[in-house]
């Protein structure tokens, strides 16, 4: 093949790549543009010159990227991957710039031994090439630079944002769980009851209430501190969990009180059947590390169960019930009471006394 003929292919083989990598760069621009989100939760930055020469470019890019676009959430690992392959073009350019300046060294010097008609006007088409491949290389360092410094901030951004949901969800739990057991609290609990209750008039199903006081936990903060009490505690808090069905809910009352929800009941001997279970369960002995030593404590419990409807139609009327019933059962030493019975015998004492 001639010189002329080595030139001419050459240069048809620049031009293309230097169109296919000004398309790489135009869809590597266009990903940085489409990423011109707010950086900062509180105040955006101003959007710098890169940014608006990147915010004018042509959208070129595969379906799956303008879908992300479209929707405002390319992610970082997304430029990422635009990074690697704009750096690997990047390399790729550079090399076949360095290699057109090599042959058209060697061209003038051919030109300069055997000078040929049109030879001087192909080596300066060849240079325009040469330019060219350069300045999309230069172009495509730019746009990568852009791109990682994007990266970083979107990176920064998904901190800022895992953040404020970690702070969002500790905000939350506090509001409507119990410090220290992590239980439901009251105003979770009654929530949960309240729904309860309209599902069950809806419905026409059974619930209960059950309230449940430890005994014997006042003599374990008096004789070995509130530490080995918390730790009591918790462990009961853990005992009534395992025992819990999805449906219903456990929660801490205040001090050494919990309430129970049970949902979905068929008979009353449904909630009996549970609070024997927990009065077994609660009344194990603790194993528990207070200030370094090692105790295994023990405490009991008392069980008040209100069924609905009979106990109560209202939140507030099924727990004073289930509390009438506990003092009951704590009172007589039974373990658990049903409010039924306490109201059936309330009902008999008070026409014997007018009799």
């Amino acid at each position: 093949m001639t010189v002329q003929g080595l030139l001419e292919g050459r240069t048809h083989q620049f031009s293309q790549y230097v169109e296919l990598v000004r398309g790489t760069a135009q869809t590597a621009r266009t990903s940085a543009a489409s990423v011109a989100a707010p950086r900062s939760l509180t105040q955006p930055k101003a959007r710098s010159r890169q940014r608006a020469l990147h915010d004018e470019a042509a959208i070129k890019m595969n379906p799956s990227t303008r879908k992300n676009v479209l929707q405002g959430v390319t992610a970082p690992r997304e430029l990422s991957h635009v990074i690697s392959q704009s750096e690997q073009i990047k390399g790729a350019v550079e090399d076949c710039a360095d290699e057109l300046a090599m042959v058209n060294s060697a061209l003038k010097d051919e030109l300069a031994l055997q000078p040929q008609a049109g030879l001087k006007e192909a080596i300066a088409q060849n240079e325009v090439v040469e330019s060219k491949v350069k300045a999309c290389a230069d172009d495509l360092a730019t746009v990568n630079g852009a791109l990682q410094a994007e990266v970083r901030e979107r990176e920064l951004l998904e901190h800022e944002l895992a953040a404020a949901q970690e702070q969002e969800k500790s905000a939350r739990d506090a509001a409507f769980h119990d410090p220290l057991t992590s239980l439901p609290n009251r105003v979770l609990f009654n929530d949960r009851l309240e729904h309860g209750l309209l599902q069950a008039k809806r419905h026409a199903r059974t619930l209960a209430v059950m309230f449940i006081d430890l005994d014997g936990f006042k003599a374990i903060n008096d004789a070995h501190g509130h530490s080995a009490g918390d730790s009591v505690l918790q462990t009961v808090a853990r005992r009534l969990v395992a025992m819990t069905r999805e449906v219903d809910t456990v929660s801490r009352h205040g001090g050494d009180e919990f309430l129970y929800l049970l949902l979905e009941l068929h008979q009353e001997t449904d909630a009996a059947a549970v609070a024997a279970k927990i009065v077994a369960e609660l009344g194990r002995p603790c194993d528990v590390n207070s200030n370094g030593e090692q105790l295994s404590l023990r405490v009991g419990c008392s069980i008040g169960i209100a069924m609905f409807p009979g106990d109560g139609a209202t939140s507030d009327e099924l727990v004073k019930s289930a509390d009438r019933a506990m003092y009951r059962a704590k009172r007589e030493r039974t373990g658990y009471a049903l409010a039924c019975n306490l109201a059936a015998e309330e009902v008999i004492s008070g026409i014997s006394g007018r009799a």
